[in-house]
């Protein structure tokens, strides 16, 4: 881990999903100036969604050149295609529709009806195999090194589909793994480990709502990502917690200036 996280606090959710796209949208076009494309790990959830919605109605989108972007998930419902559910679904509808998008580079992760039938496990091997291919020499890992990997952080603490306690959060070899017996609907989901996780250059975990206010205040306690995998989501230069003031309301005031954004 490169440093402590640094904490970005905003006064509402929707000034939060704005200065997010702003951002990451400032992050794609500087990637893509110094290495030719950019490649982004997209989360869902209403801040992941609400933060692609942003992105759409921003007049600045078009300074992204979309053909040269690569969108990975961090996890997925294992959900037959196009289920509403889907955090593939989801994206497709608040913003990928609308961009000119190279199909060959959104990488989305398998349904339950695709080629691997109802094996979640066989089709987080061919996610993993996917990841591996596009992954270079220089990379830290079996996977690319993302620019940006955003994740939402749950009411639980959990991030992708790695939850408190479950077995998925104590992996250390494998970069995406099948997920049995999630505490939240639905139980079967496929999802990027703590390693990938830990492979992007930039790690963002965004949290609004004062039902992510305690998550957020255990994650950045120190307590373990056994108990707290948000604790363990980090990025190899940069971590950065974009906050609106309701999920930082149980932060100690000395971990983010006074001053909202």
């Amino acid at each position: 881990m490169t440093g402590s996280p640094q904490l970005v606090v905003h006064r509402d959710k929707e000034l939060m999903a704005q200065a997010a796209a702003a951002r990451l949208l400032t992050k794609i076009v500087d990637a893509q100036a110094a290495r030719g494309s950019a490649s982004v790990v997209l989360t869902g959830g209403r801040n992941g969604n609400g933060l692609l919605a942003a992105l759409a109605a921003s007049p600045a989108r078009d300074a992204i050149d979309w053909s040269r972007l690569d969108l990975w998930w961090g996890d997925e419902r294992f959900l037959p295609e196009g289920d509403p559910d889907r955090n593939v679904t989801q994206a497709r509808e608040a913003l990928l529709d609308a961009v000119p998008l190279d199909p060959a580079r959104v990488h989305a992760m398998p349904a339950s009806d695709g080629a691997y039938g109802n094996d979640a496990d066989a089709a987080a091997e061919a996610y993993a195999a996917e990841l591996a291919a596009a992954a270079r020499p220089e990379n830290h890992a079996q996977v690319p090194s993302f620019d940006v990997l955003l994740l939402g952080v749950g009411p639980d603490t959990h991030v992708a589909s790695l939850f408190p306690e479950h077995p998925g959060v104590r992996e250390t070899e494998r970069m995406v793994i099948g997920v049995h017996g999630a505490p939240k609907p639905p139980p079967t989901r496929i999802s990027l480990t703590l390693p990938a996780i830990r492979a992007a250059r930039e790690v963002w975990l965004l949290a609004a709502g004062e039902d992510k206010a305690k998550a957020a205040a255990i994650a950045l306690s120190g307590t373990g990502e056994l108990q707290a995998p948000a604790a363990g989501a980090y990025g190899r230069s940069r971590t950065l917690w974009l906050l609106d003031s309701a999920a930082a309301s149980q932060l100690p005031r000395a971990l983010y200036p006074p001053s909202l954004a």
